[in-house]
């Protein structure tokens, strides 16, 4: 089922899906609690990964997140706030163009493996290194 703008949306990004597939229990326990937004831009990053390595699994996991979640399309406003992440913190444009796509449809959460998302700041917004809360005992 798809899910609808006006809830409450975990943010996830492309790392995010490689903990999935190799096992992280809190990414395994966030996606099945569903309400996830993920952006456009990861459906490309992971459809570029899949052209890499044909794999049926990876290619039926695309095929999830395009139903599973709420998939952000890149918009103007989108673009507009990217620049500023990434003027203000360093952040490469593409992570920059993922987090501002979540950011513009409420996610107060999101879920990551890469440490350039680390490097943004704002009060109320939570982001969450699961390579981090891998090492954890």
């Amino acid at each position: 089922m798809k899910k609808e703008q006006k809830e409450i949306l975990i943010g996830i990004d492309t790392g995010f899906f490689f903990a999935l597939q190799y096992g992280n229990e809190k990414a395994i326990e966030i996606w099945k609690s569903g309400h996830l937004a993920v952006s456009v831009l990861v459906i490309y990053e992971l459809q570029k990964h899949l052209l890499k390595r044909e794999s049926r699994k990876w290619k039926e996991l695309v095929e999830e997140i395009k139903t599973a979640t709420l998939v952000v399309p890149l918009v103007e406003e989108i673009a507009e706030r990217a620049t500023h992440i990434s003027h203000g913190t360093g952040i490469p444009a593409m992570d920059a163009l993922i987090l501002a796509s979540l950011l513009h449809v409420g996610c107060k959460t999101i879920y990551t493996t890469d440490k350039h998302f680390e490097m943004y700041s704002k009060k109320g917004i939570k982001i969450v290194n699961l390579r981090k809360t891998a090492e954890k005992p």
